[in-house]
């Protein structure tokens, strides 16, 4: 039998998603929505995801607390802010 090493780009993958994997299921959920999606605003991401507007920004601080979110102004509105999936 022969085992394979995973290459270090799986391996930091790995290391993001098993972050993900210790946050609550809405977490997951808008992880899951950035991650098909791409950026999306906040109301998008409640829209998306069927989630009320304090549940999607709850999700969001969890996410960006591991790193895997990041955030930035939407150029259509600077009121509104854009976020994305930083893994793949």
């Amino acid at each position: 039998m022969s085992i394979t090493e995973p290459t270090q780009v799986d391996t930091a993958q790995d290391t993001s998603w098993d972050a993900v994997s210790d946050l609550p299921p809405s977490a997951k959920l808008v992880a899951k929505s950035l991650e098909y999606q791409g950026s999306l605003t906040q109301s998008q991401l409640a829209e998306e995801t069927l989630l009320p507007a304090r549940t999607v920004r709850y999700a969001l601080s969890r996410l960006e607390e591991v790193d895997v979110v990041e955030s930035r102004f939407s150029f259509s509105d600077a009121r509104k802010r854009v976020y994305s999936l930083t893994i793949e």
